[in-house]
């Protein structure tokens, strides 16, 4: 077995801490995954990795060889990139993550197409809602739709969308509707806040500022915050599009629409260390296209679960519009 695999294999169980995760990730058997591991550690002379029943661990040895290889891998995979792209049909691995809400529909059409235009093309999907290192976790193409700050990462923007302030009408019943941000500081606020305190952001007169509100609860996916606000739980700040089908039949009612900042983009960024291989830039083109053949804008995701609306005075409000985008690219 080639010496690169081997590395390649150890360093999926030393990000993963498990066998079984990285066979499932190289789609290997756990047999075989052990096997690669055992015979690198069989030509270092070295322990690489500390197992037990109940956990798995790295060695000194393992920690020096995932220091000092990541590049090696980075360099051996950009020189394979740099041969396909003489090629005019993408191939090979392209690896991505995104966040969770996206895999709703229309991340899930974009896949399913490009996999059936490029069947050469194995993609490897990763959903994450927190900031992770591109090259660290191997990743070619990161959406976001939180800000970058990597100096590193190219960033292009895919598609503006809208935030909304939303909740249930049975809660709006219950506690009275905002007529300003600063009346959230009376509601219980579902935040992605690991703190019990935090702030969400409004704008007037175009500028933007920030409200401190009561986190009632916090959780990483906005998915799961509409869940709860769908339920009465409290008020969500969430982005509209993951939003829009549960605000079109009145189980989320909107406020404070005219505060809204208008300055969230979903990102699409890829590192400046990992050459453009064809397929990374079929998939960049494919994401575009997709955005402007619905209008520039990211499409209404499905509801993830069926909610009856709840009937009150405020269960069908008028005037409920849809979330404003525009295609644009920027490198940063």
């Amino acid at each position: 077995m080639d010496g690169l695999d081997l590395i390649k294999t150890f360093r999926e169980v030393a990000f993963r801490r498990s066998f079984s995760r990285a066979a499932i990730s190289l789609g290997m058997s756990k047999a075989t995954v052990s096997r690669y591991v055992a015979e690198l550690e069989d030509r270092s002379g070295v322990r690489l990795l500390n197992r037990s029943t109940r956990s798995l661990s790295l060695t000194d040895a393992g920690q020096v060889l995932l220091d000092r290889s990541t590049e090696l891998v980075a360099m051996a995979e950009n020189t394979l990139n740099d041969l396909q792209a003489h090629g005019a049909h993408p191939r090979g691995r392209l690896r991505m993550s995104a966040p969770h809400g996206l895999i709703a529909g229309w991340l899930s059409d974009v896949i399913a197409d490009f996999i059936k235009r490029y069947p050469d093309v194995y993609v490897s999907l990763v959903f994450t809602n927190s900031a992770i290192d591109l090259i660290e976790e191997g990743i070619d193409i990161h959406l976001t739709g939180g800000r970058i700050d990597d100096m590193n990462l190219i960033v292009r923007r895919l598609v503006q969308f809208e935030m909304v302030v939303c909740a249930s009408p049975s809660y709006w019943a219950q506690r009275g509707m905002p007529q300003v941000p600063e009346d959230l500081s009376r509601h219980d606020v579902l935040s992605y806040s690991a703190a019990p305190t935090t702030h969400l952001r409004f704008e007037a007169g175009g500028e933007g500022y920030e409200v401190p509100v009561h986190s009632r609860m916090e959780a990483n996916d906005a998915v799961a915050l509409i869940e709860l606000a769908l339920r009465g739980a409290g008020v969500a700040y969430v982005p509209e599009p993951l939003a829009q089908s549960h605000l079109e039949r009145g189980a989320l009612v909107p406020v404070l629409r005219d505060h809204m900042p208008h300055d969230h983009w979903l990102y699409a960024a890829y590192s400046q260390r990992r050459h453009n291989s064809a397929a990374m830039r079929a998939m960049l083109d494919f994401l575009e296209q997709s955005v402007a053949s619905n209008g520039g804008g990211l499409p209404v995701l499905p509801p993830a679960v069926p909610v009856a609306p709840l009937t009150c005075a405020l269960s069908r409000p008028s005037g409920i519009a849809r979330a404003s985008a525009s295609v644009g690219r920027s490198a940063s």
